[in-house]
């Protein structure tokens, strides 16, 4: 297992929608495995396997004081409800900003043993799913803010 460098905006692999994962094969259960690695080395909830360089349909999640998640080929099934939140990304490091997100979302994915599952995200993990998503369509949290005053610069930590 590796921690791998995570793509920055202006990289050109952010922007692809990703491919669809048809074997899931030793090079997946590894990269799997990385991305794991490297959301917990960069402290974050989750990951999305083009912030690695690789376009496949590929996602991970762990919340604080949650089981982590694998999702393959996720799809967005349902969005319910609209609610005003604060995100960052891995992938622009150094702003935050303020987007809409859905107050619940269900999905359904296969996990790393390809089995098809479904999940009823709420809250904060509605919010980490659709951002996720978002990931393997090429689309940013940033292109979900409505205007420049909605997107800042975090103050440098001591």
């Amino acid at each position: 297992m590796a921690v791998l460098k995570i793509r920055t905006l202006p990289d050109p692999v952010l922007r692809q929608k990703a491919k669809k994962v048809t074997n899931i094969d030793g090079s997946v259960q590894k990269l799997i495995d990385d991305m794991i690695d490297t959301m917990h080395a960069a402290s974050g909830v989750g990951l999305a396997a083009p912030q690695v360089g690789v376009s496949l349909r590929v996602a991970v999640i762990e919340l604080p004081e949650q089981e982590l998640i694998t999702l393959i080929n996720p799809e967005m099934v349902k969005r319910q409800g609209e609610r005003v939140v604060q995100e960052a990304c891995l992938s622009v490091p150094g702003y935050q900003g303020e987007t809409k997100r859905a107050v619940t979302v269900k999905v359904k994915a296969q996990d790393r043993q390809g089995k098809e599952f479904r999940l009823k995200g709420e809250e904060l993990l509605a919010q980490v799913l659709e951002h996720e998503i978002d990931h393997l369509d090429g689309t940013l949290y940033v292109d979900h803010i409505e205007s420049p005053d909605k997107l800042w610069k975090l103050s440098e930590q001591l």
